[in-house]
């Protein structure tokens, strides 16, 4: 009988130490996925921002371009 509890204590240690790498890398990826994240949202501003700037110079002043032509 104390061997069955022996064994029953070392599969639980073993099954805690490998829960417990499982989540030290679920934790390692969760950080890696939240800073791409945070990368990829300030690019997309970053190019909202540019795109803005690009529209807002095509527009420009209406009174430099000529009027559309009438049929």
């Amino acid at each position: 009988m104390p061997d069955s509890i022996e064994t029953r204590l070392t599969e639980l240690e073993t099954r805690i130490s490998f829960q417990e790498h499982a989540l030290s890398e679920l934790s390692d990826a969760l950080a890696e996925s939240r800073m791409e994240t945070y990368r990829q949202t300030e690019l997309l501003q970053r190019a909202m921002e540019e795109l803005k700037s690009m529209r807002s110079q095509q527009t420009g002043d209406a009174g430099i371009e000529p009027p559309p032509p009438h049929y």
